[in-house]
């Protein structure tokens, strides 16, 4: 059974993704109400240590781990960030996480494959230069490294795309997995600019993963939501109006063609502040009838937290998505045992990666490089 490490892990998403065809032995998160939700899915075992990053030593990394995954914290890369990039406090971390990969190596128990998750916003933070230094990260460690940009929405209602980079030992039998170019969906333009704008001595060295798109339909995300009763979960009718207010001639003429139809719509809204065509910007409330969410984000304020509305019977009511709606976006099942504070639930399905995305990599990409490498030790 292959085995993992999984850095960042906070509810153990990644753990989820991967199933109980691999063993997590190793799992670390910073936050301790994320610490808790990890313990209530996943048993209160020695595997989980609470800390910072940069305080852990190597020898607390058991055996040789055939996958090491970190989701690196996100906030100096996003768009909404600093523009600190991997200089930053937060996303820094990406640093600490490859000072463990460089230790594991030097004692001869180098991970086989590694993968790191973030923002699409790495491919161009500080010019490319991040991403510049995530790849030379790879490549002087000896690992062949690809990358592929990801939408969760080929696998759930969430619109939620993800760079995955990938790095796999060179004495393994990488090749087979190497698409030989970009190939859609998951070699976005934006990610073959991010390459092509790489130097030459890394370009060599990079991939181009082989991963086939799934084939499954995806539920839309009027099948996710919950069947609310409480009237005080639902915004008041001011508010809902206030909502509308902030909205744009064509996102409510969208609403209006919902009234129009029969059955019940469902849509996500965001606020956004956009251009006001007069050299300001101003706030708006957009809203999508596509049978998909906006990306769900942690709750740093209130526009961050996505607001369903539902459009029946000539009625328009809105209200803020329900913590188990956010874990269903995620792909999480409902046995997924959430925090109770409804903040707090937020930040673990926010700060999550896709459950679905990590299953699809596990089966496309992940399991077959090491049903390779053992073929190839075996010969």
């Amino acid at each position: 059974m292959p085995e993992v490490y999984e850095f960042f892990a906070g509810g153990g998403m990644v753990r989820a993704g991967l199933g109980d065809a691999w063993r997590c032995v190793f799992a670390n998160d910073i936050d301790p109400k994320k610490a808790e939700t990890y313990r209530a899915n996943w048993g209160d075992g020695a595997e989980l240590h609470v800390g910072d990053i940069h305080g852990i030593e190597v020898a607390r990394l058991p055996g040789v781990a055939d996958l090491m995954w970190g989701s690196f914290p996100c906030q100096d890369l996003s768009l909404a960030g600093a523009g600190a990039g991997l200089a930053g406090q937060r996303s820094g971390a990406f640093h600490g996480f490859w000072r463990l990969v460089d230790g594991l190596i030097g004692e001869g128990r180098a991970p086989r494959i590694v993968a790191v998750e973030n923002v699409c916003g790495t491919l161009t933070s500080r010019g490319g230069a991040d991403f510049g230094v995530i790849c030379r990260a790879f490549v002087d460690s000896g690992y062949r490294v690809g990358a592929l940009v990801i939408n969760a929405d080929l696998f759930v209602p969430q619109s939620r795309p993800r760079l995955f980079v990938i790095g796999v030992r060179e004495d393994a039998d990488w090749r087979m997995a190497d698409a030989g170019g970009p190939e859609a969906p998951f070699h976005t333009p934006a990610l073959v600019r991010a390459v092509a704008g790489l130097p030459q001595s890394l370009r060599e060295r990079m991939a181009w993963w082989r991963v086939a798109p799934p084939s499954d339909p995806v539920a839309p995300l009027v099948e996710l939501i919950e069947e609310v009763r409480e009237p005080a979960l639902w915004h008041s009718q001011a508010r809902t109006k206030a909502i509308l207010d902030l909205m744009a001639p064509s996102h409510l003429e969208q609403v209006r063609a919902a009234l129009a139809k029969p059955q019940r719509t469902v849509g996500a809204v965001y606020r956004r502040t956009r251009p006001d065509g007069r050299g300001g910007r101003i706030q708006r409330a957009e809203v999508r009838f596509d049978g998909r969410a906006g990306c769900l984000r942690t709750p740093a304020g209130g526009s961050s937290r996505q607001v369903l509305m539902v459009v029946e019977q000539q009625r328009v009511r809105t209200r803020l998505m329900t913590p188990r709606e956010t874990a269903r976006l995620m792909g999480l099942g409902d046995d997924f045992v959430l925090p109770r504070s409804a903040t707090d639930a937020y930040h673990v399905t926010g700060d999550g990666v896709a459950v679905p995305v990590v299953r699809h990599l596990a089966r496309a990409l992940f399991e077959p490089l090491l049903k390779a490498r053992l073929r190839l030790k075996a010969a």
